[in-house]
């Protein structure tokens, strides 16, 4: 039962493996693990024990074995050729063990190898063991032997720390991938912990998919990476559920070829690393060529590419005084402005802007309600107010804030969240004890600001046809909110008619009321959250990056054209930049929530005789 190699390659693995355990309709020609294991049930009923007593065996003589599996039956033809097995022996219907032990015990592969066959003899005669290292598993992928390479990643585990899992799932979700465009992907690589050997039990399983770009003629390129990323992207969870591995265990990287080849050319460490790491699970005559340049020392950095590297530690400390900037501007002033907006409108007020925000909750959470301590106010006074007003008036810079003033800040608007928290939960008590009227105006006042309507009924229809029909709330929210209004009129009626006291109502209309004021507060609760989501993507759909030779900057498609370069903000103005006021692009940014942002091609046109080409990054 020695092995032997040779270079035979007819049938792939992906159709054997479907022959006859995939039904009708499944994904691709792959089997799913449960059928693997109902079919190997099936076959080998008698040997169950056999196959359990042979891992107790090996186990006992080789302490670090990484896995033990048993090869499909469906593959069994292609083992057989590319490891030279007889016919007289293949005619006995071998059952296939792929055994691998650790890199470090190859020394000792021989006597490891001659236990495994002496034990499987002792047992079953059909047992076929193959003893490798991961590195010989790896060198199929060298090879370009990728159907023996799958069909050994396929197999069904007996003892599997982990490189069984990680293979097959890396195998199955490129099958998925290629069965559905295999035109376009040039090469499908495996690289990362996994084939350094440097994995742990957390690990996930990285691979990059290199898609051919060089003949594309109908769509601009990164549109094609775009439609084939989102495909892609998609039968990750698909492949981890077949698999059977834990979610999030594939992480995907995708690369034009175009790109690829720049990054090589520019000395990117990140494709230097994977083209010497990496192994091909797939590829058609790109990725090997690369990794075998590099081995003979062929790719090397440019002297433009070396420059351009050691340029980048030249603006270090400008960086890091960039994105401490940043977080203590941007980060802090959004992640703690749109909560309080949102208890405002829970409390009953309309959304306000940014700076009504600060006065409004002092005036009421502090001073009027008493239900937060002043500190907290200072807090949000000095993020949005000291902090947010003198960024947008340029008179804090990059550099003027320091990692500890940042530390500080942080500290502040995490210790601010939380009470927010809790002040969430005070005003949610009060709501429990609201009457049907405060309730009815509470949300339909929400309702109202938020749809830009006054009437009971043209805001139902509104909110059924903007927010109901598109999706965006469930369509029980529609039939709660007529309970609620329903309610309302039947408990006016019954105090029009016998006073105002509580106890003029039924038990069955208290029970109505307390209905109403749950589906309220989930109502509520649900229009804040809709509301930050909205303020949040507004900014982030309407905002692209500008990235030129020499400059980077954020540039917002609004009423007008805005560039923003750091500390700087300006507009277009006929065909020149000219200084912008930022409470304008607040505005604007305002007015634009909810709205489709159109590029102004009129306006790229313009920035480009400004700046000169640049590239425009969504």
């Amino acid at each position: 039962m020695e092995e032997h190699k040779s270079s035979s390659d007819e049938e792939s693995v992906e159709q054997n493996l479907a022959k006859d355990y995939v039904p009708k309709g499944k994904v691709g020609d792959l089997p799913m693990t449960n059928q693997v294991d109902e079919a190997l049930k099936k076959k080998m009923d008698k040997t169950q024990k056999e196959i359990g007593k042979f891992k107790e065996e090996i186990s006992k003589k080789v302490k670090s074995i990484e896995a033990i599996g048993i090869i499909p039956a469906q593959a069994a033809k292609r083992i057989e050729e590319e490891y030279e097995i007889s016919e007289e022996d293949a005619k006995r219907g071998l059952i296939h063990i792929l055994t691998v032990i650790p890199e470090t015990q190859f020394k000792n592969i021989g006597k490891i190898r001659l236990d495994a066959i002496s034990a499987a003899r002792k047992i079953n005669e059909k047992f076929w063991v193959h003893v490798m290292t991961p590195v010989d598993l790896w060198n199929l992928g060298l090879d370009s032997k990728f159907e023996v390479f799958e069909a050994l990643s396929m197999s069904f585990p007996i003892i599997d720390k982990g490189i069984l899992s990680h293979l097959r799932v890396a195998q199955i979700h490129k099958s998925l991938v290629l069965k559905k465009f295999e035109k376009y992907v040039t090469s499908y690589v495996m690289g990362g912990s996994l084939t350094t050997g440097t994995t742990k039990k957390d690990s996930d399983v990285d691979v990059a998919i290199i898609i051919d770009d060089t003949d594309v003629k109908r769509m601009p390129r990164m549109e094609l990476k775009e439609k084939l990323r989102g495909i892609i992207y998609s039968y990750i969870s698909e492949a981890e559920a077949i698999s059977g591995v834990n979610k999030n265990t594939l992480n995907v990287q995708i690369w034009l070829m175009t790109e690829f080849w720049d990054g090589v050319k520019d000395a990117h460490p990140v494709f230097f690393t994977f083209i010497r790491d990496g192994i091909p699970l797939y590829d058609r005559g790109t990725f090997l060529p690369w990794k075998s340049l590099l081995r003979m020392g062929k790719i090397k950095p440019s002297p433009e590419a070396i420059d351009m590297f050691m340029s980048s530690g030249n603006k270090l400390k400008e960086t890091v005084q960039k994105r401490i900037f940043d977080v203590a501007t941007l980060d802090l002033f959004w992640g703690i402005s749109t909560p309080t907006q949102g208890l405002l409108m829970l409390y009953g007020q309309s959304p306000p802007n940014v700076y009504e925000t600060v006065k409004l909750f002092r005036e009421i959470f502090v001073e009027k309600e008493k239900m937060v301590e002043s500190k907290y106010a200072d807090i949000l006074d000095e993020i949005v107010i000291k902090v947010w007003k003198a960024y947008e008036h340029g008179k804090l810079k990059p550099g003027d804030v320091d990692g500890k003033e940042l530390d500080r800040l942080s500290k502040n608007a995490v210790d601010y969240i939380k009470r927010l928290k809790e002040l969430r939960e005070q005003i949610e008590k009060r709501v429990q004890e609201k009457s049907i009227e405060e309730i009815y105006n509470d949300v339909f006042g929400m309702l109202g600001s938020l749809l830009k309507k006054k009437s009971e009924g043209a805001i139902i229809k509104e909110f059924d046809e903007t927010l109901i029909k598109e999706g965006k709330f469930p369509p029980r929210f529609l039939e709660n909110l007529k309970i609620i209004a329903k309610t309302k009129r039947e408990v006016a009626k019954v105090k029009q008619g016998k006073g105002k006291k509580k106890d003029n109502l039924t038990q069955e209309q208290s029970r109505d009321v307390d209905n109403a004021r749950k589906i309220a507060a989930e109502i509520t609760s649900a229009l804040i959250e809709y509301t930050q989501r909205c303020e949040l993507a507004s900014i982030e759909r309407s905002r692209f990056i500008l990235k030129g030779k020499d400059m980077n900057a954020e540039i917002f498609f609004l009423k007008n054209t805005f560039v923003v370069q750091e500390q700087k903000i300006q507009k277009l103005s006929g065909n020149k930049l000219v200084k912008a006021d930022p409470n304008e692009i607040q505005e604007q940014l305002t007015e634009n929530r909810n709205k489709e942002t159109k590029i102004d091609f009129k306006s790229l046109e313009t920035l480009k005789k400004i700046f000169g080409e640049f590239e425009l990054i969504y």
